[in-house]
Order: C-alpha cells, then sequence, then structure tokens
C-alpha cells in the first residue's frame, strides 16, 4: 500500500538509472526538482506467456512524487506508526508492460486499461474487462510492439471497489451503470490519464501511439497531456449476455461499440 525506498538502495537505483523522476511534460528532472510529478522505477524483467508462448516483459512501476514524498517524509519523522497509518490509506501505483524496444518503436499499440479487480482477476461477466485485458496482450504480441499501461487507481471508473459492489447491487435493481453511479451521488467517470500520458509521452519521445481502446475520452485525455494518438483501434471482446447492457451503456455514453452489441 505504500512505496517507500531506504535511502541508500535509492541513490544506488538513481545511480544505475532504474529509478528517475519526470515532470508533467514527460522529461526527466532531479529527484529533489520541486517540478517533479511522477517516480519511475525499471525496467523489470516479467516473464509470462501470451497466446501459448514464453514472452519477456518490461515492468515500469510509477507512482504521483507528491504520494511519494508524503510516505517518505511521514516515514522520517515518524517512523513505524507514521508507516503504519499510511498503510491504512489508499496510494495507487500504476503500471506499464511492455514489450522490449518499446523505446524506438514506431506508433505501438498501446491499451491503458482501468483497474477491474472483479473481472481482471476473479473473471467475473459483468464486464468486458479481463477479456480486453489478456486480448490486447495479444494483440500487441501480434503487433510486434506495444504495452499496456495499467490504472490501479481507476476501479470502478474511479470510485473504487466498495463503491463500485454497491452500483452493482443497484443496477440489479434496474440502473445501468452510469445511473448507479449517480444515485451514489458520485461522478459517472472520474479517471484521469495524465500520469498515463507523462510515462509515454518519456518512453516514446514524443511519438505517436496507436490506442487499443473503444473509449474516445482516453486518446483525447492523452493528446491533451500531449501524447499523440494517430489511431483508435476497437477492443470488442468478452461480449455475454451478462454484460449486455453494461456495453450498450458505455455505447450510448460515446464508447465506439457497435449496434449489434
Amino acid at each position: 500500500m505504500f512505496s517507500y525506498l531506504d535511502e541508500k538502495m535509492r541513490a544506488q537505483f538513481e545511480a544505475d538509472g532504474l529509478l528517475i523522476s519526470l515532470d508533467p511534460m514527460g522529461a526527466v528532472v532531479d529527484a529533489n526538482d520541486p517540478g517533479a510529478l511522477l517516480s519511475l522505477l525499471g525496467p523489470v524483467p516479467i516473464p509470462r506467456h501470451i497466446a501459448g508462448a514464453e514472452v519477456r516483459l518490461d515492468w515500469y512501476p510509477f507512482v504521483s512524487r507528491t504520494e511519494f514524498s508524503v510516505v517518505e517524509d511521514a516515514t522520517r519523522r515518524g517512523g513505524a506508526a507514521a508507516v503504519q497509518a499510511l498503510l491504512r490509506s489508499s496510494m495507487s501505483v500504476n503500471s506499464i508492460f511492455a514489450l522490449p524496444g518499446l523505446r524506438h518503436a514506431k506508433a505501438p499499440l498501446i491499451r491503458v486499461h482501468s483497474c477491474c479487480l472483479t473481472g481482471d482477476v476473479f473473471g467475473s461477466r459483468r464486464c468486458d474487462c479481463g477479456p480486453q485485458l489478456e486480448h490486447a496482450f495479444e494483440q500487441i504480441l501480434e503487433a510486434g510492439s506495444g504495452a499496456v499501461v495499467y490504472m490501479s487507481g481507476h476501479e470502478g471508473r474511479g470510485i473504487g471497489l466498495w463503491a463500485k459492489a454497491a452500483t452493482y447491487l443497484l443496477q440489479d435493481a434496474g440502473h445501468d451503470t452510469y445511473q448507479a453511479n449517480a444515485a451514489l451521488e458520485l461522478p459517472p467517470d472520474s479517471r484521469d490519464f495524465r500520469d498515463a500520458a507523462v510515462v509515454l509521452r518519456y518512453l516514446l519521445r514524443g511519438r505517436s501511439l496507436r490506442l487499443l481502446s473503444n473509449n474516445p475520452d482516453k486518446g483525447w485525455q492523452l493528446e491533451q497531456h500531449g501524447q499523440p494518438v494517430s489511431e483508435m483501434v476497437p477492443l470488442i471482446v468478452g461480449v455475454s449476455e451478462h454484460n449486455l447492457r453494461y456495453l450498450r451503456a458505455k455505447r450510448n455514453a460515446g464508447h465506439l461499440i457497435p449496434d449489434d452489441v
């Protein structure tokens, strides 16, 4: 739940180029620069199977420097008690899982995927998130270059797992996925893709990407934060009787989902 690194180890990672700080433009800055926005660690080699083949991925976890500095300051000042308090809070550590060579790829295929514990981990069919995540890795491998950006703080389009569970009960009572959020006096979609755009700007050095998504807002947000998007590539998978209402509500909200779904 927190991202603290021992001072000596942090200095070693920085000296080895494995821990860097990025400003809002995706440029590398000094760790003590007041304009630093994110800390990026890696790449960490991750072997996994994709479509039956063993593939090595480069994992880059990244975290907001505001939260990072709060953790470090509290640890120095408050010791174990402060760490325990922070363990009870939430700190989003997002990730990029990239095919090697991403930094030199032209127009790589990128999936910016919002965390969905129920779908991604437990295989729930109430949404299409789990199949989208798995298929994204397969399409990226087939394309030859790309990455999945996994946004861990985006559960339930930003409302969190507990509230998401409540919205499921409301959906079973007749609300659609957006109406259920409103019934809880929560925004229909509070996700922010700025951090993803910043890290992608750093890794791609300003080159454009192809975005694997049905959601035009993702592409718009990436471009608003300086990451060019040359193409929206649809990702229609995992459709079932259990998520038709969900998908149709997303289509009504502007997602690029075919009329025959």
